[in-house]
């Protein structure tokens, strides 16, 4: 997607409902003779929001939604670095001399899946159209759906952003003109599509890879209604068959499924490990995906080792039992099948603080000390079992423009500096201080855990902090409408550059948009004005460090940790690679059901 937001209630719990999402899990039956379907199983920990990609913020939305839509690029599976390839285009776009017109071919033989909502034709899916995209960014556009992803767009494309002043004059959504002409999107024909836009924009075929740019068709929106985040009609490789609120999703394979073939080449070491085994098969390989929503780690850790989900994260409080103190996998794993892979995630964790409230976002030596008064060595050990390094700035290891050296004098731990800085935060709020109270998206037991030790944390230096547990969506809506005055959140990189990081923190993308923080500063701004029309180089790198080094000297959150992923998997589960931008990798799986009979019978 993906704009991917992460409940950080148990950064455990996020781990294992990411790993759920881009794997999949247990096969239940091949058929005898390769007659019958092909099914995997899986487990997340959270509720989806729901799989409209205009609304979709998250990265539990986004591993549901990326099986049913596609956007114009995707990633390439295997090869590292990663590399963008066309998807719902053709090839990749010719672009002007000037950087500023993108002109991109489709595919001919894409179609919407079958649905009732197609009525003049029976429910047969139509094919795509160049004029299906533009619509479906229109709809970001319109500022009466309230999307959190019109900061894709914001000031890119000519003539866009008076389309979304258009829109505030319609009193009803439904009422806006979508055949309203947009300068810089056209559709040339019904497969040739014309981007122009109004300064350079070098991330802009990364954001055509980025879910909430997929496809919609016209037809369904209108004939679900609002209902559409509940009624997904895409292009991809899955379509929804079964959505049990709350318990169960299941997708079946779309029998009008371009021709996509799997991967014929990648990098050294790929075809030795297996990677290339299904080279040249028509995708998807699995026919039908189950996820169950089991909110508890240990419910899901037992089905796991069982041998009932193909793949899974590792609870805090089984680790030990799962890795050895050389970070290795225990023989008594290794036996029943079960890999290890280990990976740096392009994501930060951290606490947000909500900038538009009268008592953290005003108080700045009160964020020091709540920043002072956290120990992320002991957060890593309790809740991580040290799977990661403590985040003293925004950008992970893996994203260039990282820096080691990155320093400030209150991300670290400092319990008597951190009183210090209380008696200046009650003397700037004029007497004593309130209750914080702090929102986390999950109401498992790890989570629970995770706001004691908040708790006790800030009350050693005499802070009174109360939490608010809720389920992941009602969070993020919470969150969406600046009603959250401390919240658990991360992000995930959508794109593989630190632009992806530093909008969190441009003023213009406050809530809904991805700035959730509401955070504004100035210089902060005219730094990401710069840097974001730059390719790389030295110089852009120099503007993301300035720009870095502003935003964590205002603490407009509590930075936890960059995680390191430890993944299980069974080896029935094939073409497992990790892929840290990993959306709709699901058709690309595949499980050898008569390796899967002979470990667990079934």
């Amino acid at each position: 997607m993906h704009r991917r937001v992460l409940s950080v209630g148990s950064l455990v719990a996020t781990f294992l409902l990411t790993v759920a999402l881009v794997g999949c899990g247990d096969n239940s039956s091949a058929g005898s003779g390769g007659e019958g379907l092909l099914v995997t199983r899986g487990a997340i920990s959270a509720k989806v929001r729901g799989m409209d990609p205009m609304d979709i913020g998250d990265t539990t939305s986004s591993g549901m939604a990326s099986n049913i839509f596609d956007c114009l690029y995707q990633y390439h599976y295997l090869k590292r670095p990663y590399q963008l390839i066309p998807s719902l285009a053709a090839a990749m776009p010719e672009v002007s001399e000037d950087g500023l017109t993108y002109t991109i071919k489709l595919r001919d033989d894409v179609y919407f899946q079958d649905d009732e909502c197609f009525t003049e034709a029976g429910g047969k899916g139509r094919k795509l159209v160049a004029d299906d995209l533009i619509y479906s960014w229109k709809r970001i556009a319109n500022i009466k759906n309230i999307s959190k992803n019109w900061w894709v767009f914001d000031g890119r494309i000519k003539g866009f952003d008076e389309f979304r002043e258009y829109t505030k004059s319609v009193e009803n959504k439904k009422d806006v003109d979508y055949a309203r002409p947009v300068e810089g999107l056209e559709a040339v024909d019904d497969l040739t599509l014309r981007i122009t836009l109004t300064k350079p924009w070098p991330q802009v075929v990364f954001m055509l890879a980025h879910l909430p740019t997929a496809a919609v068709p016209r037809e369904a929106v209108e004939y679900y209604g609002d209902e559409f985040i509940n009624h997904p009609i895409g292009t991809g490789p899955y379509r929804l068959k079964d959505w049990r609120r709350g318990s169960k999703i299941i997708m079946e394979r779309n029998p009008t499924y371009r021709e996509e073939l799997y991967p014929s080449e990648g990098e050294p070491g790929d075809e030795a490990a297996g990677l290339l085994k299904d080279a040249g098969k028509r995708l998807p390989l699995i026919d039908r995906l189950e996820i169950t929503i089991i909110e508890e780690d240990q419910p899901r850790w037992l089905k796991f080792v069982q041998g009932s989900l193909d793949i899974g994260g590792i609870p805090k409080d089984n680790f030990d039992t799962a890795i050895s103190p050389s970070r290795e996998l225990t023989p008594d794993l290794r036996k029943k099948g079960i890999v290890l892979e280990v990976y740096e995630d392009a994501a930060t964790y951290w606490y947000g603080f909500n900038m538009d409230d009268p008592v953290v976002g005003t108080n700045k030596p009160l964020r020091q000390a709540m920043n002072l008064a956290i120990d992320r060595a002991e957060f890593l050990r309790l809740f991580l079992n040290n799977r990661g390094v403590a985040a003293r700035g925004v950008l992970p290891p893996m994203i260039a423009g990282y820096d080691p050296d990155i320093k400030s004098p209150y991300t670290v731990y400092d319990p008597a500096l951190a009183k210090q800085k209380v008696k200046e935060a009650e003397a700037k709020h004029g007497g004593p201080l309130p209750t914080i109270v702090l929102t986390m998206g999950s109401t498992d037991s790890v989570a629970r855990q995770t706001g004691q030790w908040f708790k006790r944390s800030y009350a050693r230096v005499g802070i009174t902090l109360e939490v608010d547990y809720m389920d992941w969506p009602s969070a993020q809506e919470k969150v969406k409408t600046k009603s959250a005055q401390m919240y658990a959140m991360g992000w995930v990189a959508d794109i593989p550059d630190a632009e992806n990081f530093m909008q969190l923190f441009y003023g213009p993308n406050g809530s809904p948009g991805p700035n959730n923080m509401n955070y504004k500063n100035a210089k902060a701004d005219a730094l990401y004005q710069k840097l974001s029309v730059m390719n790389d180089s030295p110089q852009r790198e120099a503007l993301v460090r300035e720009m870095q080094q502003t935003v964590i000297d205002d603490l407009p959150c509590v930075l936890t940790v960059h995680r390191v992923a430890f993944l299980l998997r069974y080896d029935w589960l094939t073409n497992y690679k990790p892929h840290v931008f990993g959306y709709g990798l699901g058709k690309y799986r595949n499980i050898d059901a008569d390796l899967r009979r002979e470990r667990v019978g079934r």
